[in-house]
This record gives structure tokens, sequence and C-alpha cells, in this order.
């Protein structure tokens, strides 16, 4: 496994960007650039990351292409080609979006994400982005949410076998997939499952952890790892059975004193479990 974070020593050159990953042990780091960036640019950072031995994770292309407004859905359709193609150039392991929502909110629920008629306008859309990119050394994937597909193991794999694309690809994040009492108290056989099923189209891993509160009804919060309920040490021993490349990142964490803080707990689990990360 590869583990990294976000940067916040700034960074204006591919070798201080390798600098600022390696100062804080990390072999994996989201990508450095941006879509507009020059090409040479994007090539010089490839080629660095390579020379350094850091696998870029991923590029995200965050947007709504499922947006009922039709000025923002071409928006968001022209950022995830975008992202894509940066992507395939960087040698990023995965281009990754979520679906979408049919609501005013890009990544809120919305009574009708969950039915078939959406489930259908993702594959088309995940095989439109695809098919115009068509990637070489990369794929494009989505994250589970809660509340939209992918929402579990089993939605994942229909997509997957929906799209029936080569590019399409796994994006892992536990957390988003525990949506339930249920899910939040059984995590561990949630992973277990979706690494047995999904574990060799796997291409990046977001780490996180959730807490369940006890007010009424049902308030599940993302913490900071170690904080919560996640199987960490589950988590963990499932991945390293994966490709020795694969990228584990921490996210959504509001400064470098918190993932830090992230960082060495998880490194933590993994040294008491004995593996190498």
């Amino acid at each position: 496994m590869r583990f990294g974070a976000p940067i916040f020593q700034p960074y204006t050159e591919p070798a201080a960007w390798v600098a600022a990953v390696k100062a804080k042990g990390y072999t994996a780091a989201y990508c450095p650039v941006k879509t507009d960036a020059d090409p040479a640019l994007i090539a010089a950072y490839g080629q660095a990351a390579q020379e350094a031995d850091i696998v870029i994770a991923e590029v995200g292309a965050w947007s709504n292409p499922l947006s009922p407004d039709p000025t923002e859905r071409a928006a968001a359709l022209e950022k995830c080609k975008a992202s894509l193609r940066l992507a395939d150039r960087i040698g990023a392991r995965c281009c990754v979006n979520i679906a979408g929502s049919r609501g005013a909110k890009w990544d809120g629920p919305h009574p009708a994400d969950l039915s078939e008629a959406t489930f259908a306008l993702i594959v088309a859309t995940a095989q439109e982005i695809i098919d115009a990119v068509q990637p070489q050394q990369t794929v494009y994937s989505l994250e589970a949410m809660p509340w939209m597909y992918p929402d579990s193991v089993e939605s994942y794999q229909r997509l997957i076998d929906a799209i029936d694309r080569p590019s399409f690809g796994v994006h892992f994040d536990p957390v988003n997939l525990v949506n339930s009492p249920q899910r939040y108290f059984q995590n561990a056989a949630l992973i277990q499952e979706f690494v047995a099923k999904l574990g060799p189209a796997i291409r990046s891993v977001h780490l996180k952890d959730t807490r369940l509160d006890q007010r009424l009804t049902v308030h599940l919060d993302e913490v900071r790892p170690g904080l919560g309920n996640l199987d960490i040490p589950v988590l963990l021993g499932e991945l390293n059975q994966l490709a020795p490349d694969l990228p584990v990142m921490l996210e959504h964490l509001p400064n470098e004193t918190e993932y830090d803080l992230a960082a060495a707990h998880v490194r933590g689990v993994a040294q008491s479990e004995g593996i190498p990360l």
C-alpha cells in the first residue's frame, strides 16, 4: 500500500512538491496540478513523481454531471473529461467523481437519485466521459455515497457490468458506504465484502472515520481516523492483500495538524498489525 494526504506546503515546481510529500513521509499524493496546467508542466510533475517513487492517487473531477440544469450538466461533463485527460497524462491511478444528483445540490440527496432512470443516466454519462477520452493508463471511477449510486457493493457491481468499459474502475470510500446503524456496527464485514468482490478493480481509497451520535434519529458524522468506529485494522489488513501500489489517502480534515494526528494514528495501527505502510 501507499499512504498520502493533502500537502499544505506551497510549491510552484515539481522538486518542491516532491520535497513536501517526502517531508511528511508519504508515498502517495493527490494530483499536484489543475486541468488547465501547461502540458509540459503536467509531464514534468508526472516524471518527478515516478522518479521519486510517489504514486499520484487521483484527480478529482468534483462536479454534477447529472444536474437537471443543462448548462451545469454540460460544464460538469467537460470538467470530468478534462480531469480524466489530466489523470491519464500525469499517470494518476484514477480520475474520481461522485455520480451526481438530480437535485440542486451536486452532492446532496434527491428523491430521484436512487431510481432506475438515474441509474441508467449514470451509466450513459460514465460511458460518454470514458469514450470521449479513451484513457490509456488510468480509469474513470465513482466514489460511493450514502444516498446516491453507487451506495453498496451490489450497486457498484451493477454499474461496472452496465458501463462495460475496461477504463471504468473502482474508488473505495468505506465511510461513505456506512449509511445506517447496521452498517456502522458491522463495518468490518462491509469492508471485507467490498474487497472480496471488487478488490482487483480498486484504484484508490479514501480513509477517514465515522461516529454514530446518540441523538435521535440517526446522526453519522465524519471524524478523524481513530475517533470513530471504522475498523481500521480490518481495512488496512484487507487492502494490504491488494496491489502493492494501492494509494490510501486521508481526506476531509480541517488543517495540517489534524492530518498529522490522523497519519500518526493510521501508522500506529499499521505497525501494531504488522502491515507495511
